[in-house]
């Protein structure tokens, strides 16, 4: 047993300079893949240079990991505790910036011990579904808030559903002796159809003069952190 950890001590993993070159140089080719990507698949949106960019050097800087690391076990614990201590609290502004993430990642663990084959089809087929796939966006929903007087509750509902052909969904309805409260939710393609009347939904609700007031609001699910 202690023959076996002696081993496993003084194993040092030493690589050549062109093995050395060829891990990097590999990891930081498939890391600018995935700025490519990412540039591409969020362009228009929250696209933050300075996060692409360190998508490149995380992809590099863990290929240079492991590349050190090796097959040391002494180096691969010290690592472990190493990063145990880090704290990262970048704010994730969009659910696919994890993806990127873990792409850089993986990009510099495969590169780090010389499986290019690996590194090389996973980021094909990933940066194809991206490219496929990637400029999904999540449709923007618009509420309708009206507050008005309760005895035209009634004529509000009949005047939104035949603005939006029945098809603006009732959320919130809140009541009080003499006020009610309505927010109808609806797609932005929904919303569209109060382009196309001759009367805003605004002003038509105006004219009841029981009205209030008529709030609209966008909601979306993209986080802007």
């Amino acid at each position: 047993m202690s023959t076996f950890i002696s081993e496993l001590i003084n194993e040092s993993g030493v690589l050549t300079l062109q093995e050395i070159v060829m891990h990097i140089t590999a990891s930081a080719i498939l890391g600018f893949i995935v700025y490519l990507s990412y540039w591409y698949t969020h362009a228009g949106t929250a696209y933050s240079k300075k996060f692409n960019v360190s998508l490149l050097t995380l992809a590099i800087l863990t290929g240079t990991v492991m590349t050190v690391i090796g097959n040391n076990i002494v180096l691969s614990l010290g690592m472990v505790g190493a990063l145990s201590i880090v704290r990262f609290r970048t704010a994730i502004k969009d659910s696919r910036d994890t993806t990127y993430i873990f792409w850089a990642i993986i990009i510099g663990i495969c590169c780090g011990v010389g499986d290019y084959v690996v590194a090389g089809i996973g980021s094909a087929v990933t940066f194809i579904i991206l490219l496929l796939l990637g400029r999904v966006r999540n449709e923007n929903r618009i509420l309708l808030i009206i507050r008005a007087s309760k005895a035209d509750s009634s004529k509000i509902e009949e005047l939104v559903f035949s603005y939006f052909d029945k098809r603006a969904l009732l959320r919130v309805r809140n009541t009080t002796r003499d006020h009610v409260e309505l927010i109808y939710e609806m797609p932005r393609s929904i919303w569209q159809l109060n382009y196309k009347k001759d009367t805003d939904i605004a002003d038509a609700l105006y004219a009841l003069e029981g009205v209030e007031y008529v709030n609209t609001v966008t909601q979306s699910d993209e986080i802007t952190g």
